[in-house]
């Protein structure tokens, strides 16, 4: 048998014990580098939270567009008592969420926009230092309920920094008396903290009234106090007295002592007509006058 005559014998199946070869699908490359992806999105998520944090840490919460500086006032009148502070605009009370950037439109700011959350506006009252956190967005809402504010600055060369006006500071507030109209006292009326955004070193502040000081004056902030607190402010935390009436329609000492014609008897004879002493029989030769009182005889009915 010649070579071209040999057949190719078909090809023989496999037997049940042979393993048959299965080609693997390739990986794309989501599936591959999985693992390596999640963690690279995790890092940016932690980086991008990092500076967020950085930037509200560093960023300021609120902006002034003005330093309010008041405009002059007239002399008080000879004898007059002077009235305290400087009315600065009412710019509302609306509430703003938590971190809420504001720009105020004069600062150091006597009403405005401002939070209302626990702890955070009204801010707990108190004295806070030159690193203390303690916004306006917080503090205005503690006026807007008839609260005191006192402001100082520390700029190059003010001295509301040191030791010894921190010291006075804490004696204020210690020696602070009770709000003039609810009697509240201090622990709930009075904030002290620093605001570096005026043209005064020191103020104090009441709803929509502010105080400037050039230097810190705890008398005459207690007078301030006492003169206008707790009767600007849009939210009382007590009733404002009302206005003592005066007297009305009181009958007057004499007038109550003084005889009135009810008291005297309308029927009586009047005292005129009663005879006088010197109507006694006197020696003349005119007949004496029968009281004009007695029943006339004609007057008496006849006998039927």
């Amino acid at each position: 048998m010649t070579s071209s005559s040999r057949r190719t014998p078909p090809p023989t199946h496999r037997t049940r014990g042979s393993r048959t070869t299965r080609l693997e699908p390739r990986k794309t490359f989501l599936e591959r580098n999985r693992g390596r992806l999640l963690w690279g999105l995790a890092a940016v998520a932690l980086v991008a939270i990092a500076s967020m944090a950085f930037l509200n840490a560093t960023s300021p919460a609120y902006a002034c567009s003005t330093e309010w500086e008041p405009a002059v006032t007239p002399e008080p009148a000879p004898g007059a008592t002077p009235r305290l502070g400087y009315v600065q605009n009412d710019f509302g009370r609306e509430h703003i969420s938590l971190g809420a950037f504001v720009r105020y439109a004069l600062c150091p700011p006597a009403s405005g926009k401002h939070y209302n959350a626990q702890a955070e506006g009204p801010v707990p009252a108190g004295v806070y230092g030159p690193d203390d956190q303690a916004t306006p967005q917080g503090w205005i809402h503690n006026l807007e309920h008839g609260g005191l504010v006192v402001l100082y600055r520390c700029a190059g060369g003010d001295s509301g920094c040191s030791e010894s006006t921190q010291t006075a500071m804490k004696d204020l507030f210690a020696t602070m008396p009770n709000s003039p109209i609810c009697n509240l006292p201090p622990a709930q009326t009075t904030v002290v903290a620093r605001f570096d955004q005026m043209k005064w070193p020191y103020a104090a502040l009441l709803w929509g009234q502010v105080l400037p000081m050039d230097a810190f004056d705890a008398q005459l902030v207690r007078d301030f106090f006492a003169q206008q607190g707790e009767r600007s402010n849009p939210e009382p935390l007590c009733a404002k007295p009302t206005a003592t009436p005066a007297p009305t329609g009181t009958p007057e000492p004499t007038a109550s002592t003084a005889p009135t014609d009810s008291t005297a008897p309308t029927d009586s004879p009047a005292p005129t007509a009663t005879p006088e002493a010197s109507a006694s029989p006197a020696p003349s030769t005119a007949p004496s006058t029968a009281p004009t009182t007695s029943p006339a005889p004609s007057a008496t009915p006849a006998a039927s």
